[in-house]
């Protein structure tokens, strides 16, 4: 099955272009991450993408979104795509290795097994979260990590909220002594970290409405609360606060966990998958009201190096209207809250504040200019407005590409370090760690 390309191509730049194309192999694509991986083309991917996949409505939701990018009338893609339907796909790509790379974004309970296969093949891998849903399947991520190590493969999680421009700028400004001062240790009833995600069953994604596949609601494919989104949420803590270092077991301690569950009623899980009677392995999980209870929320405080956290994850069915999935964000300085909200007030858009701790004096206010002066130059345009005894930060619209479009960020870095460039020292040790640090959680909520 070849979906043809449109005839107008997108112009791209990209600093790192790889000596060699990048061809794309996309394998058993389940998730529509899979096909937002191709929502734009960039130089050194080569349009040719070979996907593996048994036959079913979750390839056809695949092709459909890509054949959607190549006819759109904006920056339409051109990609040619070479479908190979199989009940043993995954043995097939490994013997065929058309490509490169590898995108594996789909089930969650296959993702572990699938990962060691590619790189044992001598494949590059970029895998969407989370790479692991349980303990075994963290056993299977080690051992994938130790044999692209030598075979100097690159094994990269797909961690988009990296890019996002608020986040970033938190980041930045947290390193900004005159202002934030230093992190403080906290307490479980007030963590110095609060990182908190809202994400919805129904939403819109690409314009439309996305459906959902059906194993999405079962918690052995898709994973427990705790393995999903919460990846994000550790990656960033680790990332923000502890930025070029190496975090190790001895650093991490859960000291609490939990989870519960979003109510689904029938009717709200056909509207998400289209899908009129719930399947048989779904079924253990409907109470006698007929409602599903969906093992969609998880939340867990733990210490960093002593610096005390809390991760949490709520869904709900559907957004409010104008809205879709929501961040907040709080990260306490001696000197100053560096907080991202998200919600009506700030018209459901990620809005970071600068907010003192004791009442800005001159000196303070001085090193604000002084921050905000350092951090423009590598971001140009932003400047801060003070509003109520907060400066919030004026970002220019050019930085709010949105969550689709970072998956083109993610490739180009990929491409940067497939390219010669350096792969971060603390990039390996510190994906183990975030895995390491849920699956510690999860045995805790589970007791």
């Amino acid at each position: 099955m070849m979906i043809q390309p449109a005839a107008i191509s997108i112009a791209c730049t990209l600093a790192a272009v790889a000596a060699e194309p990048v061809k794309l192999i996309t394998l058993d694509p389940g998730h529509f991450h899979a096909a937002l991986v191709q929502k734009t083309m960039v130089p050194g991917v080569s349009g040719d993408v070979d996907v593996y996949a048994p036959e079913g409505p979750e390839l056809d939701r695949h092709l459909a979104m890509i054949g959607e990018f190549n006819r759109r009338s904006e920056n339409p893609t051109r990609w040619q795509i070479r479908v190979h339907k199989s009940p043993d796909y995954l043995a097939m790509m490994v013997r065929e290795k058309p490509g490169n790379l590898v995108v594996i974004s789909g089930n969650n309970a296959k993702k572990s097994r699938y990962i060691l296969e590619c790189v044992k093949a001598g494949l590059h891998v970029l895998a969407d979260k989370p790479m692991a849903i349980d303990p075994e399947g963290f056993a299977l991520i080690e051992e994938a990590y130790r044999i692209a190590g030598e075979k100097k493969l690159l094994l990269l999680d797909i961690m988009t909220e990296r890019n996002e421009i608020t986040t970033i700028l938190q980041r930045e400004f947290s390193r900004e002594p005159g202002v934030f001062g230093d992190i403080v240790k906290g307490s479980p009833e007030q963590p110095a970290i609060t990182k908190e995600s809202v994400h919805h069953y129904s939403k819109l994604v690409n314009g439309v409405p996305l459906q959902r596949t059906p194993w999405f609601f079962d918690p052995k494919q898709q994973g427990e609360a705790i393995m999903d989104v919460t990846t994000h949420l550790v990656d960033l803590i680790q990332w923000e606060c502890f930025p070029d270092q190496i975090i190790i077991p001895e650093d991490v301690k859960i000291v609490t966990a939990r989870t519960w569950s979003t109510p689904i009623t029938l009717d709200q899980y056909r509207r998400a998958t289209k899908i009129d009677a719930w399947p048989d392995y779904l079924k253990p999980l409907v109470g006698a009201d007929g409602v599903l209870q969906a093992a969609g929320n998880g939340e867990f405080n733990y210490t960093l190096r002593g610096i005390h956290a809390k991760v949490s994850v709520k869904w709900a069915f559907e957004p409010p209207i104008g809205a879709g999935d929501t961040h907040d964000s709080i990260l306490r300085g001696t000197k100053a809250v560096l907080h991202i909200r998200q919600g009506a007030a700030q018209g459901y858009k990620p809005v970071l504040s600068i907010e003192p701790v004791k009442s800005p004096d001159p000196s303070w206010r001085a090193s604000l200019a002084d921050s905000v002066a350092r951090v423009s130059k590598r971001y140009p345009g932003i400047s801060v407005k003070e509003t109520e005894g907060r400066w919030e930060l004026q970002i220019p619209d050019s930085y709010k590409i949105g969550h689709e479009a970072h998956f083109r960020q993610v490739i180009e870095r990929f491409i940067g370090f497939l390219n010669g460039g350096k792969v971060p020292d603390w990039e390996v040790p510190n994906t183990l760690a975030k895995y390491r640090t849920l699956m510690d959680a999860w045995r805790v909520s589970r007791h």
